[in-house]
């Protein structure tokens, strides 16, 4: 069964960092568009960043271009979230995403998630 297990949340002070590791597994890792995606409380997820599986192609949500930076790879089957320069607004539950396909496609045949990490940005 395909597993996503995401690690790095936690608390930080606004201003500061965090890297978000999501390790795969049972998937052809190197197929799939890896993201992350959050939802804060009574909000809902929305995308923040992903990548290609072919050729890295990234994009990022508005919010956080400049701070945050998602990079894979392959030969661990993780994709990462450094996030930088963190505000209280970053708050929320980050969820790893994998799709078979291509970023914009309509359909994704294969669209598995993980469990969450929580990131709380607070002096």
């Amino acid at each position: 069964q395909v597993q996503l297990v995401e690690s790095g949340g936690g608390l930080v002070q606004p201003g500061g960092s965090l890297r978000l590791s999501c390790a795969a597994s049972k998937l052809t890792f190197s197929s799939y568009l890896m993201g992350w995606y959050r939802q804060a409380p009574g909000k809902e997820r929305e995308l923040v960043a992903h990548i290609a599986s072919v050729g890295g192609i990234t994009n990022y949500a508005d919010s956080v271009k400049g701070r945050f930076t998602i990079s894979r790879d392959n030969a661990k089957n993780t994709v990462y979230l450094q996030m930088n320069s963190l505000k209280p607004e970053d708050t929320a539950v980050y969820y790893c995403n994998a799709k078979l396909g291509r970023p914009g496609s309509s359909w994704y045949p294969a669209d598995y998630w993980g469990q969450g990490t929580q990131v709380t940005v607070s002096s």
